[in-house]
């Protein structure tokens, strides 16, 4: 049996501090209306991936704690396979939203991922952070992410040579900056095709821009919500759905469409698990904006590696 697409970065507990009309300064105490504890990190895409219509696993071993059994049994809901090895404790960030944005504090428990973990799998596609694309299987696509402190770690520098293969690296503008050493995001993108074929990069509310080698940036604008109440995972969604095109075979700009239409409806709700769609309510809100539904059936179609 194959998986269409397997994660392979860690599953997080998020602890979402709901309702504090400020962030708290230093020796200051403030109460939140609700504490809301959910799957995130890695779980979020594959929650997100699997409500798409996507079969979907979690390569990056969970916690033998209460944590990771609370992360397990969501997944198990969504339909979401796990690996059977575990380690010793599971992530937690604690997630502070307000005013449109968030707080984080993270734990990041002491694992790793393993080439078998993912391979177990027998994955069409894997989608991980650059440092683990050692792992990704010869014969499946792979798309990279990044994040602040892989970023900051590559600035200036070479990026892993396994990146060459990948179909996309998606990245949000803070990273593609940091990584280009470029100030406008289109700039930056482009730089960063010397490394990878594809650079997708987020824009937040403004929405998103790809760039492939020797072809014009394709941009599309944000899409506008209200109210924005929790943006925590927005990302990860917006991740989840580009894939969901992108092995449908969609256009860079449909592509993108509909990852900034999943990232932006996840918003208006607390948690980024409660705000990830289903096939059925995206592929509405998507006819609504003219978007042409993915040709998705059980065997989606799947890029081979390094196309």
């Amino acid at each position: 049996m194959t998986i269409d697409l397997v994660c392979g970065d860690a599953a997080f507990v998020d602890m979402t501090f709901l309702g504090l009309d400020a962030l708290p300064a230093a020796g200051e105490e403030r109460h939140a209306r609700e504490l809301l504890r959910s799957p995130g990190g890695a779980a979020t895409v594959a929650i997100g991936a699997a409500r798409l219509g996507l079969s979907v696993g979690l390569a990056f071993p969970l916690g033998a704690d209460a944590d990771g059994d609370a992360v397990r049994a969501v997944l198990a809901d969504e339909g979401v396979a796990v690996n059977d090895r575990q380690v010793a404790r599971t992530s937690v960030t604690v997630v502070m939203p307000t005013d449109g944005e968030r707080a984080m504090a993270t734990y990041d428990a002491d694992a790793e991922l393993t080439a078998g973990d993912v391979a177990g799998f027998a994955p069409r596609a894997v989608v991980l952070s650059v440092q683990r694309l050692a792992c990704v299987p010869e014969d499946a696509s792979s798309y990279a992410t990044i994040g602040d402190d892989g970023a900051r770690a590559h600035a200036g520098g070479a990026l892993p040579t396994e990146l060459a293969r990948a179909r996309a690296l998606i990245v949000n503008a803070r990273e593609a900056r940091v990584l280009s050493g470029r100030d406008d995001v289109a700039d930056a993108a482009r730089a960063l095709t010397a490394a990878a074929p594809r650079v997708v990069v987020t824009l937040g509310a403004d929405g998103a821009l790809s760039a492939d080698r020797d072809q014009d940036v394709v941009r599309v604008p944000g899409v506008v919500v209200d109210p924005v109440v929790d943006t925590t995972g927005a990302g990860d969604l917006f991740t989840a759905a580009y894939i969901w095109s992108d092995l449908a075979g969609g256009t860079p700009e449909d592509s993108l469409r509909w990852a900034c239409l999943a990232a932006a409806l996840s918003v208006r709700v607390p948690t980024a698990v409660a705000g990830a769609q289903g096939r059925a309510a995206l592929v509405a809100a998507g006819a609504e904006r003219g978007l042409a539904v993915p040709a998705h059936s059980s065997s989606p179609r799947v890029w081979g590696a390094g196309s």
